[in-house]
């Protein structure tokens, strides 16, 4: 066990969208994450624990989304326990009737079953457009078409007085590859970086937490045995019951002279895969005495070693997870 004096906070993140091998699908992350949580307060990014009808979320972790993620490790917010959630929900006016009314059904549920406080939902006044593709790494991608509507409609539920939004936006089937590949735990979910896009902005621009779920027209419960890693998203009409999941247990972003909350120098360590330390998260940590963990165990399709981003003596490489565990909680160096 730790002793009393030392940071009990560590940061495990899986971007989503790059094909990781471990929570580059649908929750797949979270198992590897609870371990972690045994033992340590744990930021997690919404990719790591998300699983359409399902969350991999536990009372020692703190959900947060990727823009609140970097403003934290940059010391420019802190995060706070959040007493009494009030969760917005937005809808893209593109959606259709029956795909609506399943999600409408699903909010239904939610709150008769957990009894969450979910603000009535707003549907935008115009459609969102929304695009995904993948890059020329490999990874997803997209874009917004009409990011003032969301805006709009994210203003009227701040103004019923939400902590945290939903946003379910239609996702054009005819757009999706061939999912053969990902249904068996292979390959990039191609949606997944267009809906980091979505909540990125959404976050900085409405200063609440925002997280994203897509709504497809075609959408069918699968029949045949795929892989466990993807399972999840193919049981299910909806991915939106693991956003209420996870928000229950967000923080809010506060000024960091706010004593009764946590600020990155709490953190112990930022936990990455191998090859995603492309991003000014990892920077910014180091930058502020956090250790940066990659694991070798989890690829994905970024390249963005250590090695080649000329950080070697900067950054932990660790073999597995559980080494990662092992290391953090009794400090041999196992790698």
């Amino acid at each position: 066990m730790q002793k009393n004096n030392e940071k009990n906070t560590v940061s495990f993140i899986v971007p989503t969208g790059i094909g990781a091998k471990i929570g580059g699908f649908a929750g797949d992350a979270s198992s590897y994450a609870r371990k972690f949580a045994k033992h340590f307060n744990v930021i997690v990014n919404p990719n790591v624990v998300n699983a359409a009808l399902f969350s991999g979320i536990t009372n020692n972790m703190i959900y947060c989304e990727g823009y609140f993620l970097g403003e934290f490790f940059a010391n420019n917010i802190n995060l706070k326990k959040i007493n009494n959630h009030k969760i917005g929900v937005i809808f893209d006016r593109s959606i259709n009737k029956d795909i609506l009314n399943i999600h409408i059904n699903t909010i239904n549920a939610i709150k008769t079953v957990y009894d969450y406080d979910i603000l009535p939902y707003v549907i935008t006044d115009e459609e969102v457009g929304v695009r995904f593709y993948k890059d020329e790494s490999g990874g997803s991608f997209g874009d917004i078409l009409n990011s003032k509507t969301l805006i709009e409609a994210g203003l009227k539920l701040k103004s019923f007085g939400a902590t945290e939004i939903c946003v379910i936006c239609n996702f054009n089937d005819d757009e999706l590859d061939d999912d053969s590949d990902y249904i068996q735990g292979q390959g990039v979910d191609i949606v997944g970086g267009v809906e980091a896009i979505i909540s990125h902005f959404m976050s900085k621009e409405l200063q609440i937490m925002t997280v994203h779920a897509p709504a497809f027209s075609n959408v069918e419960i699968e029949k045949r045995i795929i892989n466990p890693k993807s399972a999840a998203e193919y049981v299910t009409l909806t991915y939106l019951p693991c956003l209420f999941f996870g928000l229950q247990y967000a923080y809010k972003p506060v000024l960091t002279k706010d004593k009764n909350s946590i600020n990155v120098k709490d953190v112990k360590a930022l936990i990455l895969p191998y090859d995603a330390l492309g991003s000014k998260l990892v920077l910014n940590a180091l930058n502020n005495n956090v250790k940066v963990i990659a694991v070798k165990e989890n690829t994905s399709c970024i390249n963005a070693t250590a090695k080649n981003l000329g950080l070697e003596n900067d950054i932990i490489e660790i073999p597995t997870y559980k080494e990662c565990l092992d290391y953090l909680l009794f400090g041999y160096n196992c790698c």
